[in-house]
């Protein structure tokens, strides 16, 4: 526990101070992530950084931060010196460009609306799925448990909301009903992690809730690890989940990193990249390399997007500021 505790004081020095080049000529960059795209990042940082060495004859570390998308953001704003972040929303890096760190247009800056992989939200549940969940008007029964994160603080909790709002859309034409459905939902939830890794870490580890509502590739990654302990269980509902990604220019110029910032967000959409994105349980943003991975993912979902919310500004006034949809409803619940 201590070496970790130092370890975790160590990366936390890191991404303040640590960024740009060093004496020895390492040019050191810090992506600022979510929650669980830990595994993925720890296989890609490896592979851009033999890439670049490759390619360029210079030596490039990155240093890997991750915790609820939200929270995330806040970091950033907060003086976490960031040169690039890789968030779970589209929202989260809106609030990091209204500080002035990012530099407008940035959503343009990279190929599909800098979203290089994508997911969808999914239910998790114990090997022979024991209360027969098989899609979300199984999560309101008085008999489930259900473990989300907040998404006061989660950016993949936002879209676990808005999958679950898709599927009372569907089935209630009534905003009334909708209304009524979402109260229910989250009148079954146990436990409120802050981020998506830590709902995992309470239904897996702590073997707490009968459902977890989650990431694709999160459900993925835990049905991987512990062979034959969990099923995954599509919805007839969801959402596109597309996670974005930017460079903070503010940071990146005042340490030097602006080109090796945009080249290491630019490496996500090489086939290579793409590739470990589909091994690592995202979606490739590349239909072609999609096709590749059929057999992993569940194609025939019918996915809502965020437009049909009219995007995030509204989504976040509508349903997650104060006072708004979701505290109306989990205040009540």
């Amino acid at each position: 526990m201590k070496k970790k505790l130092m370890l975790g004081l160590l990366a936390f020095a890191l991404l303040l101070t640590g960024c740009g080049k060093q004496e020895d000529g390492t040019i050191r960059i810090t992506n600022v992530s979510y929650d669980p795209t830990r595994e993925f990042y720890e296989a890609y940082n490896q592979m851009f950084e033999e890439h670049y060495q490759d390619t360029y004859g210079e030596t490039v570390e990155v240093i890997q931060s991750h915790g609820g998308s939200g929270a995330q953001a806040r970091s950033v704003v907060e003086g976490c010196n960031a040169d690039v972040v890789t968030l779970a929303l589209e929202h989260d890096i809106t609030l990091i460009q209204n500080t002035g760190l990012i530099d407008a247009g940035w959503k343009e800056e990279f190929s599909d609306d800098s979203s290089p992989y994508t997911s969808t939200i999914v239910f998790l549940v114990r090997k022979g799925n024991p209360k027969q969940i098989q899609d979300w008007n199984d999560l309101i029964r008085e008999d489930v448990e259900v473990i989300t994160p907040d998404p006061k603080s989660s950016g993949g909790a936002c879209w676990n909301f808005l999958a679950a709002l898709s599927y009372a859309k569907t089935v209630n034409k009534e905003e009334s009903g909708q209304q009524d459905f979402m109260r229910k939902l989250y009148s079954r939830v146990s436990v409120m992690d802050s981020g998506a890794r830590g709902a995992t870490t309470t239904f897996v580890e702590n073997k707490k809730g009968d459902v977890l509502v989650a990431w694709e590739n999160e459900a993925i990654t835990i049905q991987n690890s512990y062979a034959g302990e969990y099923e995954i269980i599509n919805p007839s509902v969801s959402i596109l989940a597309q996670p974005s990604v930017a460079i903070v220019d503010d940071n990146a110029d005042a340490n030097g990193t602006q080109e090796v910032s945009r080249q290491y967000l630019e490496y996500l959409y090489s086939d290579e990249a793409q590739r470990l994105i589909g091994t690592y349980g995202y979606r490739p943003a590349d239909a072609e390399i999609l096709k590749e991975y059929a057999d992993k993912f569940e194609l025939t979902i019918d996915l809502w997007s965020i437009d049909d919310f009219g995007g995030w500004d509204n989504a976040y006034e509508t349903y997650f500021d104060d006072g708004a949809l979701f505290d109306q409803i989990y205040n009540h619940s």
